[in-house]
C-alpha cells in the first residue's frame, strides 16, 4: 500500500508540474516565410487574392486531395470568405478582413478541433525589391495557443513553428510556379487580310540592332507621349512601331515609335518629335497574345499564311506592329495583345480570301 500511495503522489507531483510548465510556457507564435518571384506585385497578388485560386498552390491540398471546400459568395476581397473540411489536416474557416491591392492582405483563421476552436490571424505582403518586375511575398501567421494545444504539440514530431514554416515555404514554392507558368502562356492567330485605315501619327526614329528593339522602344514612345502632353495633342489610338528598314544581314533596323492623333501637327525645327501619315494599306494581319519574345514566332506564322494563300509582300510597304494594350496597366505578359500588319499587294478581291 505504501508504494501504491508513493507512486500516486509521484504521478500527482509530474501531473502538477507538467501543467505548471505547459502554464507558463509562452504560447505566442508569429511565424513567416518569405520568397522572390520574378513576377510583378500585382500578378502575384491576382494569383492570391481570391479563395479560388488557393487549391492551385495551397500545400495541404498536397496532403488531402479529397478535401472538401465550400466557398461564400464572395471569395475575394474584405468580408470574403471559405471553409473546408478534411479528414487528415482538419476543418477550419477563413476570413479577409483587410485588403490593399497589390501590397497587404491580413485575414482570420479558425481551426476546428477535438481541443476546440482556435482562432488566428494570417497576413500577406507583397513587397517591390530593387529588380524592376520582382516581388518579395511574405506569407505568416500569429496567434497564442491555449493550454491544451500547448501541450498536444509538445508530442509532435515538429513544433507548432517548425510545422508553419514549413507550410508556408511549400505554398511559396508553389504559388512561385503557377505564377511564373501563368506569365509564359501565350496565343498566336493570323486573323488575314484586312484594311487598316491609317491616318496621322506622332513620331520618332532610330537605328538600332534588332536586339536592341525592346530596349529602346520603351524610351521613345515617353518621348513621343511626353512631347503630347507638354503640347496638349490628344492620342487617337493605341502606339505602334514602323520598321523602316530591316537588315536581316547585319541584324540592323531603322524603326519608328509612334503614337497616333487626329490631325497633323506642325513641329517647330530641330524636334525629335514629327508627325506622319499613314494611307490606308491592306496587310495581312497576326495578333500575339502574350509576351514580346514570341513575336518572331507571330511574324513567321504570318509569312507562313501568305505563302500558303500566293499573296505577294508589298516591297513598298512598311511593317508595324499596334500594341492594343499597356504592359503599364496589365502586369501579366500573358495577357498584352499585339497586332502584326505585313502590308501586301493588293488584289482584285482580298474578301474571297
Amino acid at each position: 500500500m505504501k508504494i501504491l500511495k508513493y507512486l500516486f503522489f509521484l504521478i500527482l507531483i509530474v501531473l502538477i508540474g507538467g501543467a505548471i510548465y505547459f502554464a507558463t510556457k509562452d504560447g505566442s507564435f508569429d511565424v513567416s516565410e518569405s520568397k522572390i518571384i520574378n513576377a510583378p506585385a500585382e500578378v502575384v497578388y491576382n494569383n492570391v487574392k481570391d479563395y479560388k485560386s488557393w487549391p492551385k498552390w495551397g500545400p495541404w491540398m498536397e496532403e488531402d486531395k479529397n478535401m472538401k471546400i465550400d466557398y461564400a459568395e464572395k471569395t475575394e476581397g474584405e468580408g470574403a470568405s471559405y471553409s473546408w473540411t478534411s479528414e487528415t489536416v482538419g476543418n477550419g474557416s477563413m476570413k479577409t478582413v483587410k485588403v490593399i491591392p497589390n501590397k497587404e492582405i491580413n485575414q482570420e483563421i479558425t481551426f476546428n478541433t477535438p481541443l476546440g476552436d482556435s482562432d488566428s490571424d494570417v497576413y500577406w505582403y507583397f513587397e517591390d525589391t530593387e529588380k524592376p518586375g520582382q516581388t518579395k511575398v511574405t506569407w505568416g501567421m500569429k496567434g497564442e495557443q491555449s493550454f491544451m494545444e500547448k501541450v498536444f504539440m509538445s508530442f509532435q514530431e515538429d513544433d507548432m513553428e517548425t510545422g508553419l514554416s514549413k507550410m508556408f515555404s511549400s505554398g511559396l514554392n508553389n504559388l512561385e510556379e503557377i505564377v511564373e507558368e501563368s506569365m509564359k502562356q501565350y496565343s498566336i492567330n493570323v486573323d488575314g487580310v484586312t484594311r487598316y485605315s491609317g491616318g496621322y501619327y506622332m513620331y520618332n526614329t532610330t537605328a538600332a540592332k534588332q536586339s536592341e528593339i525592346g530596349s529602346k522602344m520603351g524610351p521613345m514612345l515617353g518621348q513621343v507621349m511626353g512631347y503630347m502632353q507638354d503640347n496638349k495633342i490628344p492620342t487617337a489610338g493605341m502606339p505602334f512601331t514602323i520598321y523602316n528598314s530591316i537588315d536581316s544581314e547585319n541584324g540592323t533596323v531603322i524603326f519608328s515609335a509612334a503614337i497616333p492623333v487626329k490631325e497633323r501637327v506642325i513641329t517647330p525645327d530641330g524636334s525629335p518629335v514629327l508627325t506622319g501619315f499613314m494611307e490606308t494599306v491592306t496587310a495581312v494581319k497576326a495578333t500575339l497574345k502574350g509576351n514580346y519574345s514570341h513575336l518572331p514566332e507571330a511574324y513567321e506564322k504570318a509569312n507562313q499564311y501568305i505563302a500558303n494563300n500566293n499573296l505577294q509582300v508589298d516591297p513598298n510597304g512598311n511593317m508595324f506592329e499596334v500594341y492594343a494594350n499597356d504592359p503599364g496597366e496589365v502586369p501579366n505578359p500573358s495577357n498584352w495583345i499585339t497586332e502584326i500588319y505585313i502590308p501586301i499587294i493588293q488584289q482584285a478581291n482580298p474578301d474571297a480570301l
